[in-house]
């Protein structure tokens, strides 16, 4: 990737350079346009379901730039083998519905025959240029708001062998379901200073995309951070994805955790999320509201779990409270 060449001119407001969760163009003064693409294979078995979390996971990248949006394309690749006319229609359903509930209209697409079912959707939304929010402004002194449990991807590899109760499919499903609509709209009512969404990297990826961009560091608090319930003992019963490795990686030494924190947590701070929560820079002073407003408006995950510190530029530390 850094063989490729930088787009540069003078109205991108937010390119590749911060691996920024969208790109931002001004079309003038007052207005500029957030756009994004992302899809991903079936994450729950209900075709229905499985196309409004993609939905809701790729206006999520819009959300987590502080905009609203507006327009979409759907992106399918499907085996004709195996995802019939009937599934591909509820798939597309599902995904037009949660857009609707987003006030963002599908207006086309793209469908190609594939070996695995993929799906999602390629977004543009609209943004004041004086208001985006971006990676890379968390400043020292700043507290971190996420508004999602995390766990998604151990519950749903635990759902492919049947081995989770209804119960947990449930409330992981409804959160990934759950639109970051209202976040966004908080935060940048509560002047935010940085935001991103915690998506395939995990928390800790996407946490440490934001302190390096920020050339700042940042503290978490194991024992404030949501698991959805039964994460823990999943992750040590061996249902972990890929990711949990690569996450890892990609960190690398940039991430030290405290001794005491068990493995299982561990396992959840780099476990891949889909559809996952925002995580927000704000003032100190301004997060405690910031959390009752969120809670006011239905999104009861909310709290805060870390701060932003002058130390250790670029790295984050993991302590148990």
């Amino acid at each position: 990737m850094d063989k490729l060449p930088k787009p540069s001119h003078p109205d991108l407001l937010v390119g590749i350079n911060t691996v920024d969760d969208a790109g931002v163009f001004r079309v003038r003064d007052d207005l500029a346009l957030v756009q994004t693409v992302d899809f991903f294979t079936p994450i729950v078995d209900d075709p229905y379901t499985y196309g409004a979390i993609a939905v809701a996971n790729s206006l999520s990248d819009v959300y987590a730039m502080g905009g609203t949006p507006v327009t979409a394309l759907n992106i399918v690749c499907y085996p004709k083998s195996t995802v019939g006319p009937d599934i591909l229609t509820e798939i597309l359903r599902g995904g037009h519905d949660k857009a609707m509930q987003a006030s963002c209209l599908i207006i086309g697409g793209h469908s190609v025959e594939d070996q695995e079912m993929k799906y999602g959707l390629a977004v543009t939304g609209t943004i004041d240029p004086e208001r985006i929010l971006t990676n890379a402004n968390a400043r020292p002194g700043d507290a971190l708001v996420l508004t999602k449990p995390i766990g998604t991807g151990i519950v749903t590899t635990a759902l492919k062998l049947g081995e989770i109760p209804a119960s947990l499919y449930t409330e992981v499903t409804e959160a990934m379901l759950q639109l970051n609509a209202a976040a966004a709209v908080a935060a940048v009512r509560f002047d935010a200073h940085a935001c991103t969404d915690i998506t395939g990297f995990s928390l800790l990826g996407h946490a440490w995309s934001m302190a390096a961009a920020s050339q700042a560091g940042m503290v978490f608090y194991a024992d404030k951070i949501r698991l959805f319930p039964g994460t823990e003992e999943l992750a040590g019963a061996g249902h972990l994805t890929k990711g949990d490795r690569t996450n890892r990686e990609y960190v690398g030494a940039n991430v030290r955790l405290d001794d005491h924190i068990s493995e299982n947590i561990v396992h959840a701070l780099y476990d891949p999320q889909t559809s996952g929560g925002l995580l927000i820079s704000v003032s100190a002073e301004a997060a405690e509201e910031l959390v009752a407003e969120l809670h006011s408006k239905d999104v009861s995950a909310a709290a805060i779990i870390g701060r932003v510190t002058h130390e250790h530029p670029g790295k984050i530390l993991v302590t148990q409270s």
